[in-house]
């Protein structure tokens, strides 16, 4: 029905939003990156334990796949560690900018995963994003370890899209976020206890403010927005999907310049830069979803 479209597609940008949303939290989060994600994780976690009793979800898995998960669990949780401190040392609209750059990796990453040709068109939208790239850093070059942190995540990002893609032909979504969260969580407890301060009582002693955010990170923005992502795609296109999702940047950078006019206002050739490599991330997502139609109706 009409409607029911309408509203999953409400649904959808209400999901885009919440996850440019998450980079506002992360500026307003005052603990440092490595223990965001820690907590962030950990209580994702929990509430997905809780979702898959509740819902009586099966998540009987063999050695040699939990292990594929656990890998891929290093991965967002390096992802997510890289993101955040993109954040702290530069800001929302620095990071955001260069978590669209994914695009141009996943080009890369998906032929040798998949074994497929690589698309020539993916080459050249790639070579644009890297101009786009350049153009930014001219007027931010005092954000270039932030520009350098960014472009790392959205590495990470893709490289975790691409696995999960695979993931996703033998086992349910559900299932692959749980043990990908758990592991994310053992990684970096393994990580702050040899390599950090350990587990000491400054580790959990953060602000009543800080754990209301991190309580919102983990909830709605990871656990409730992936369980509904997945409601979603049951009656979108996984190729809309994904071209609404590349709007995240731009809610998430017109927030921040609203909260943080300060620290959030750019120069013009940021805002150019950063306009390129919006336009060919979308203009990609618009020609991929033309082929998927085409390939529907023959």
């Amino acid at each position: 029905m009409p409607n029911d479209k309408l509203k999953n597609y409400l649904h959808l940008h209400l999901l885009v939003f919440i996850a440019g949303f998450t980079a506002i939290l992360g500026k307003l989060i005052t603990i440092e990156a490595v223990a965001l994600v820690w907590y962030r994780m950990l209580i994702a976690s929990i509430l997905m334990f809780i979702y898959i009793k509740i819902a009586n979800v099966d998540i009987k898995i063999g050695c040699r796949d939990l292990m594929r998960l656990a890998g891929a669990g290093v991965v967002i949780a390096l992802h997510w560690i890289t993101f955040f401190e993109s954040i702290d040392v530069s800001n929302v609209s620095i990071a955001l900018a260069m978590f669209s750059t994914g695009a141009f990796f996943a080009s890369l990453i998906e032929p040798l995963v998949y074994k497929r040709k690589v698309i020539w068109y993916e080459i050249i939208f790639g070579c644009i994003v890297i101009v786009g790239v350049y153009i930014l850093m001219q007027g931010e070059i005092r954000y270039i370890k932030g520009i350098l942190l960014g472009i790392l995540s959205a590495f990470l990002s893709s490289l975790f899209a691409v696995l999960n893609g695979k993931f996703k032909e033998t086992h349910s979504a559900t299932k692959i976020s749980f043990y990908e969260f758990v592991s994310g969580v053992l990684f970096i407890s393994i990580f702050i206890y040899f390599f950090g301060n350990g587990f000491t009582a400054s580790h959990f002693n953060i602000s009543v403010s800080d754990l209301s955010y991190l309580i919102i990170l983990a909830s709605v923005c990871t656990a409730y927005a992936f369980i509904a992502a997945v409601y979603v795609m049951r009656y979108i296109s996984p190729y809309t999907v994904v071209l609404t999702f590349n709007l995240e940047p731009i809610y998430g950078i017109v927030v921040a310049l609203i909260l943080f006019p300060e620290s959030e206002n750019m120069s013009s050739s940021f805002y150019f830069g950063a306009a390129i490599i919006l336009g060919t991330v979308l203009l990609n997502g618009i020609i991929k979803n033309i082929k998927y139609i085409k390939r529907k109706r023959s």
